[in-house]
């Protein structure tokens, strides 16, 4: 009684212990002390479940706090540990496996409750080794380990599948129309502890998109990382209805229609941190497609315009660009390059208590305080244009309009800059040069763009280096000079990442940005009044000292920081 006793102190203490250090609230911690007079589970676990801690947060806590260390990925073996002594069925229940034994007869055990006294005990009586050292693992690394070595090679997204009663999957994969039969098995806790395990993995990942895909034969599930698509341990196919339905439950989105696409949002705390989720449906041949976009709240990156990866000249001009009284600013390329993130980081630079900002979006992807931002709702009539217009009777100072889509909106940007207001927006084009082509185009008169428009920001993203495994690559002279990065006598060093497990075998962590931007000067004015065309105006602006994307792709190249497969992966030769 007294191990329990002091166990409950334990409890106490350590949640106490957690919000001393700021990774819980005090509220937080009550709900899961409320939770733990019922459920009678351990206080770190009901924090973990609620989604106010992150796994491994708790883990590293729970080492300090109790004097034992935690397990590393170095720590975990190659082979099994004593194998033939434990039941697999006994180190389940207890969650313990052996994963080392020392000269001196020591014998390490991974545990998930190193105060577990009664299974010590246990394991001392039937492997005869009285002398123990316990590391402190969580629940997922303890089963994974049993598994791999002395199970059926299940892993954690297989136990929970293994958990649903068959029968009722079966009967839904035969009757898709069911709606309350869908709705649940949808709220059946295997399903949201696998939709959960999706997101938790995705956002560990450090994925900003979980694609959900069906297909005749499977359904696959992919992390957009850092840009690239990768494919991960997907649920079987049979589970389908179920996954989506939940999704859309979250979302708040009608389950019964999946003949149209749909939108949605979830607002979850996930591993400690505030996540919103974007999510879009839409029907395919063999069901709905589900797209969910990772919008982390504690990214702060987005609000320090030193860290996009501005060359200094080039930062130096976009500074004086946005401190401008009035004028357009755009922002141009494709989709996922990053421009978003530009101008948030922009306007937060220049959100003064002297300045009125209102921006239009579509959609809100971050919420900035200070800042009056307007979500775009065509089914109300509330466009881009028709927002702007009512933006311009509000007396902003800067006004960021999502997209220029229409020539509607454009005309009404080129006014508002002409009044007297700064404006920001993007374009969907290739190059800052083609931006004008892209809008005079869409029918805005030359003269205005050449009198209202400041500058173009043409811009891409490209994967960073793993600096844990960054090593130098010595290049063929006659390929850096093809590719038109290096000229004869130039260095051929340059860096790769060989892959390790801070990169999970990728060779990169983070994206940064390659830039060009072209100011609109007198001979681009000029230019543009005489409807030259884009590759004239790229031709006079890199005369005029433009950086153009591929050379500063190539200056990230020579300093260490991308490859030269991603700086030619993301750009073109125009």
């Amino acid at each position: 009684m007294g191990i329990r006793i002091s166990e409950l102190r334990q409890r106490k203490l350590f949640g106490q212990e957690l919000v001393d250090r700021g990774l819980v609230s005090e509220e937080e911690l009550k709900t899961a002390l409320n939770v733990q007079k019922t459920s009678r589970e351990k206080i770190g676990k009901i924090l973990v479940e609620l989604g106010a801690l992150s796994g491994k947060d708790l883990i590293q806590v729970l080492g300090q706090h109790l004097g034992v260390p935690v397990m590393r990925e170095e720590d975990w073996p190659k082979v099994p540990v004593l194998e033939n002594t434990f039941s697999v069925k006994f180190m389940r229940q207890n969650k313990f496996v052996p994963i080392n034994l020392l000269e001196d007869g020591t014998l390490v055990v991974a545990m998930n409750d190193p105060l577990d006294y009664a299974t010590l005990d246990s394991i001392r009586l039937f492997t005869g080794y009285q002398k123990l050292q316990v590391v402190l693992a969580n629940d997922t690394e303890v089963l994974d380990l049993i598994e791999k070595f002395y199970g059926n090679q299940s892993t954690s997204l297989g136990r929970i599948v293994e958990g649903l009663e068959e029968g009722d999957v079966e009967a839904l994969a035969e009757d898709m129309d069911d709606v309350e039969h869908l709705k649940d098995l949808a709220s059946e806790a295997p399903v949201i502890r696998l939709v959960n395990l999706l997101i938790s993995k995705a956002i560990e990942s450090r994925a900003s998109d979980i694609h959900i895909e069906p297909f005749e034969k499977d359904l696959k599930v992919r992390y957009r990382i850092d840009g690239i698509l990768h494919d991960v341990e997907s649920p079987p196919k049979k589970l389908k209805a179920a996954i989506i339905s939940r999704i859309k439950i979250m979302s708040k989105l009608n389950i019964a229609e999946r003949r149209v696409p749909q939108d949605g949002r979830i607002k979850m705390k996930v591993l400690g941190r505030e996540i919103d989720l974007r999510v879009s449906t839409l029907p395919t041949l063999y069901g709905e497609s589900v797209v969910m976009r990772i919008l982390d709240k504690s990214n702060t990156q987005i609000y320090d315009l030193n860290k996009l990866g501005f060359a200094p000249e080039t930062f130096g001009m976009f500074e004086n660009l946005i401190a401008r009284p009035h004028g357009i600013i755009l922002v141009t390329g494709p989709t996922g390059s990053g421009k978003t993130t530009t101008l948030y980081t922009a306007l937060t630079k220049i959100n003064l208590p002297d300045k009125k900002i209102i921006t239009i979006e579509d959609p809100i992807e971050y919420q900035i305080n200070g800042i009056n931002q307007i979500h775009v709702n065509p089914q109300i009539g509330l466009t881009f244009a028709a927002g702007l217009r009512s933006i311009v009777r509000q007396d902003p100072d800067v006004i960021m309009v999502g997209e220029i889509r229409d020539l509607e909106t454009a005309e009404i940007a080129i006014r508002a800059a002409l009044t007297g207001h700064l404006v920001f927006s993007t374009l969907h084009t290739n190059d800052a040069p083609s931006a004008i082509a892209r809008l005079v185009d869409m029918g805005a008169e030359d003269y205005l763009l050449a009198s209202s428009i400041l500058g173009v920001l043409a811009q891409r993203l490209v994967r960073v280096i793993c600096s844990y495994c960054k090593t130098e690559v010595d290049n063929d002279p006659a390929f850096l000079k093809e590719i038109g990065m290096n000229q004869d006598g130039e260095p051929n060093i340059t860096y790769r990442g060989r892959g390790c497990k801070e990169c999970s075998g990728t060779g990169y962590v983070g994206r940064i940005g390659i830039f060009e931007l072209m100011l609109m000067d007198d001979d681009i004015r000029h230019l543009t009044i005489s409807e030259a065309d884009s590759n004239t105006l790229r031709k006079h602006a890199i005369q005029n000292g433009m950086c153009d994307l591929r050379e500063d792709g190539w200056r990230k190249v020579r300093a260490g920081i991308t490859t030269v497969s991603e700086v030619l992966r993301v750009t073109q030769e125009v």
